[in-house]
């Protein structure tokens, strides 16, 4: 019996801190990987990868890069915004759910973050009554819009919410939930979560949720 051969997948958000790691993971493991990005120069030094380069708003570009790939791995993240509001997230996933439709491609793994959702007032007493309502709160309304979108597209989803980011080495371990009760805070390497991520590509195990990660 031959094994199934590995998705071909696109990365969008492949130049952010995250990003980095799921794209030298995402070739280590062998995978066919396609990213878009609007900054060629940014996207030099993702090796292994194939670039095209485009905004992630852009219907037209997002379907050239989805030809021919199996699924999509949506790592955008937007800085924080505590005056202006935020739309990068939710335009670029309704434009990025019509270019999958038009293009065949059903699988969809999305990064957003703890804070999203019913994940909300999880986060711990800082993060909870300090960082979130002053510098994230607009950022984290068009996380709920983007997760929204992807909910209702249609496609295999999976959303993943890491805890607060780290540049840690990783630690191999994970843990995954979807019930929240009683838990408050934490923090994942985002090696981690690029690990985690690329697992979903061959596995169905979080196929319409969206488990909350931490170390």
């Amino acid at each position: 019996m031959h094994a199934s051969p590995l998705p071909k997948i696109v990365i969008l958000g492949a130049t952010g801190p995250t990003g980095r790691h799921l794209v030298a993971q995402a070739v280590s493991r062998g995978h066919d990987v396609t990213v878009l990005a609007r900054s060629p120069e940014k996207a030099a030094e993702l090796k292994g990868a194939k670039l095209v380069v485009g905004d992630a708003r852009d219907e037209k570009a997002l379907r050239q890069a989805l030809k021919g790939r199996d699924a999509v791995i949506s790592a955008l993240g937007t800085p924080a915004s505590p005056f202006r509001d935020v739309t990068l997230l939710s335009t670029a996933t309704r434009a990025l759910v019509k270019a999958m439709t038009a293009e065949n491609v059903s699988r969809l793994i999305a990064i957003t973050g703890l804070g999203a959702g019913d994940s909300r007032g999880h986060g711990g007493a800082l993060f909870d009554k300090a960082i979130f309502p002053i510098l994230l709160r607009r950022v984290y309304a068009d996380k709920n819009r983007q997760e929204d979108i992807i909910r209702k597209s249609g496609l295999d989803w999976t959303i993943v919410r890491p805890t607060i980011l780290t540049n840690k080495p990783g630690t191999q371990f994970v843990r995954a939930l979807t019930d929240l009760q009683g838990f408050h805070g934490g923090s994942i390497a985002r090696k981690d979560v690029a690990r985690f991520v690329l697992d979903q590509l061959v596995s169905d195990e979080w196929l319409h949720q969206s488990p909350l990660i931490t170390a």
